[in-house]
């Protein structure tokens, strides 16, 4: 067997060769002869008995029909590897990874080729690792190479999704195991840890590198927006209303007042203060005014009626 990295299209012509195509009737009947004899091969890849587990098995020639028949309540996910493959290895770890993860909404199935290559042939696989999903004592899908793991997690995840209604065991492992907490992201939890102690700064930059990693990143932006509004907010001049207030063409006393009123809960103080500024600007002027207040609408969820209505003012007075 060769071992080609997988591809889209690869996975794509093999679910599609496997779809209705494939006969487990001789496998079934190789196992039941060998029911009553030792089975060969099962363990680990170094020969060593591998550790019980719920969602990780050794499968062989001879235990197959038992696999089959686990695909009737839950999904199975048949990983046929080889130990020349450093490919097989690096995707049989991953594998074993997600499926320990999943509560048992499916089950890894691990299948050494060269010792069960009729396994092998049963499915058409023509290079390892080949990986295949069975549903109901019959293959749904596949795919060949190692993929990324990304790419895997989505993979499982649609099947899950496809199969939810017609393997219980699914439902039954998923309603078992509770809600699932996502694992939190080293990278805001790095920007969470300096905001809390009030460096600023440091949690802009951890946002912004987030965002030049990912720029449509909502959580990122939001979290920018607050960053900046909280650390302009601590060092605006307090007499900032007095000072916007006798002079209206001062705009830094305009923009710090109208943080000033976000701050103390006056929203639509805040921002009537600067579409009026607006109004009455021009120029550099006017537009700096304008980012300012819609950078104030980013620490508001857009559908909130306030930053509608300021919407359709600023928009009245740009106009």
């Amino acid at each position: 067997m060769t071992h080609p990295r997988g591809s889209a299209a690869n996975s794509a012509a093999m679910s599609a060769a496997l779809s209705g195509a494939v006969d487990l009737s001789a496998l079934k009947a190789r196992a039941e002869a060998s029911r009553n004899q030792p089975p060969s091969g099962a363990g680990q890849r170094d020969g060593t008995p591998a550790p019980p587990s719920d969602t990780v098995l050794e499968v062989t020639e001879a235990t197959f029909q038992s696999v089959v028949e686990l695909s009737l309540n839950q999904l199975v996910v048949v990983d046929l590897w080889a130990g020349f493959s450093d490919q097989c290895q690096q995707l049989t770890a991953v594998l074993e990874r997600l499926a320990g993860e999943s509560g048992g909404s499916w089950v890894l199935a691990k299948v050494d080729v060269e010792a069960n290559p009729r396994i092998a042939q049963a499915f058409g696989a023509q290079s390892v690792p080949t990986v295949v999903a069975i549903a109901g004592g019959q293959p749904v899908d596949a795919f060949s190479g190692a993929l990324p793991e990304p790419e895997i997690r989505k993979w499982l995840n649609s099947l899950l999704d496809a199969l939810r209604d017609r393997l219980p065991g699914i439902r039954a492992a998923e309603e078992a195991r509770g809600p699932v907490e996502e694992p939190e992201d080293p990278r805001f939890t790095e920007a969470e840890e300096a905001f809390e102690r009030g460096d600023y700064a440091a949690a802009q930059a951890a946002y912004e590198r987030i965002l030049d990693a990912e720029p449509a990143n909502e959580l990122a932006k939001n979290a920018l927006a607050q960053v900046k509004f909280t650390a302009r907010a601590e060092s605006a001049d307090p007499s900032a209303r007095e000072k916007a207030e006798a002079d209206p063409k001062d705009i830094d006393a305009q923009l710090a007042a109208a943080d000033l009123d976000i701050a103390e809960q006056d929203v639509e103080g805040a921002f009537r203060r600067l579409v009026d500024v607006v109004r009455r600007t021009a120029g550099d002027d006017r537009n700096r005014v304008r980012e300012h207040l819609v950078a104030l609408f980013e620490l508001f969820d857009p559908s909130d009626e306030r930053v509608a209505k300021a919407r359709r003012d600023l928009a009245s007075a740009l106009f």
